[in-house]
C-alpha cells in the first residue's frame, strides 16, 4: 500500500488554512474570534501547537451545519489535488494527516481514499479527541489500525514525517509537483 501526507502532498496548499479563508468570506465576522495571543505563544513553544489548534478551531462554533460548508468548500477546492495524484491513485491508498478528519473526509470520499487517519477535532466545539496526528503520532496510528502493515512507498512534503518514512520501503519528498527520493540522512 501507498501512505500520503494530504496537505501540500497530495492537496496543492494547506486545507485548513484554504478552509479558514473560505469560512471567512461565508462569515466575516469570525477574524475576531482568531487567537492572536495564543499565536504567538506557539510561536514561541512549538510544544503549544494543539492548544493553538483548539483555540484557532474555535471559529467552527459560528456554523450551524458545519458539514454543508466543508462540502461547499470541497466543491471549489477539489482543483487543487494534484495531477499526479489522481494519475497514480490505487484502491488501497492510505492518508495519513495533521488536518482534521472532519475536513478530510469528503474529499478523501469522492478521490476513492478509503484509509484516512486525522486529527479527530469535534467539528462543533474545536476541541481534539487525542492527539494532533503528526510526526511519531502517525506512525502510532498506522501501526493501530495496520497492525501488521507494510508501506510499499510513502509521499509527504515535509521531513517531520520522517518517522513515518523511515518505516516504507520507499520514501518520497513532494514539493509541489515535483517528486523525489527522500533523503534519509536529513532530520
Amino acid at each position: 500500500m501507498n501512505v500520503y501526507d494530504f496537505d501540500k502532498t497530495i492537496y496543492n496548499g494547506d486545507s485548513t488554512v484554504d478552509f479558514y479563508k473560505y469560512c471567512l468570506c461565508v462569515k466575516p465576522f469570525i477574524i475576531f474570534r482568531f487567537p492572536l495571543f495564543t499565536a504567538v505563544k506557539f510561536l514561541l513553544d512549538r510544544r503549544k501547537k494543539q492548544l493553538f489548534k483548539e483555540r484557532f478551531y474555535r471559529f467552527l462554533r459560528a456554523f450551524s451545519d458545519i458539514d454543508k460548508t466543508v462540502d461547499d468548500f470541497w466543491k471549489i477546492h477539489s482543483v487543487k489535488i494534484k495531477k499526479w495524484y489522481i494519475q497514480n491513485h490505487k484502491s488501497d491508498d492510505v492518508v495519513i494527516s495533521a488536518s482534521p478528519e472532519f475536513l478530510l473526509r469528503p474529499i478523501c470520499k469522492s478521490l476513492g481514499i478509503n484509509e484516512l487517519m486525522a486529527s479527530v477535532v469535534d467539528k462543533k466545539t474545536g476541541r481534539y479527541t487525542g492527539e494532533n496526528c503528526w510526526g511519531r503520532e502517525k506512525v502510532r496510528r498506522f501501526y493501530e489500525r495496520f497492525e501488521n502493515g507494510s508501506i510499499d512507498a510513502f509521499y509527504s512534503d515535509s521531513y517531520s514525517d520522517a518517522p513515518l518514512a523511515k518505516t516504507a520501503k520507499r520514501a518520497f519528498i513532494v514539493k509541489k509537483e515535483k517528486i523525489t527520493a527522500w533523503d534519509m540522512n536529513r532530520k
